[in-house]
């Protein structure tokens, strides 16, 4: 399963990618820096969105991308790697 994380903080990049990997997940993250987010998503099978490191534009247009390609979104709050878990094991 290929995931990505949209949101989140820059120094904790290498956490996530490495607890993705314990749960058997190749996971993209963007720290929600980037413009233009949803067309750089390609074949992501799980979105998850950490919603206090992330603009309301941005949410948005991630958002209506995962609509028009059906793809789950998970949403946390917080951006911890415990929170990163938690939404892959939901899912």
């Amino acid at each position: 399963m290929c995931a990505a994380v949209i949101g989140g903080m820059d120094r904790l990049k290498r956490d996530y990618i490495n607890a993705a990997k314990r749960e058997g997940v190749k996971l993209k993250v963007f720290t929600g820096k980037e413009n233009r987010i949803a067309p750089k998503l390609g074949s992501a099978s799980l979105i998850i969105l950490f919603t206090n490191q992330l603009s309301h534009a941005a949410r948005r247009d991630v958002i209506n991308h995962a609509k028009k390609n059906n793809i789950p979104v998970e949403q946390a709050h917080s951006c911890g790697v415990s929170s990163l878990r938690e939404c892959l094991n939901r899912s």
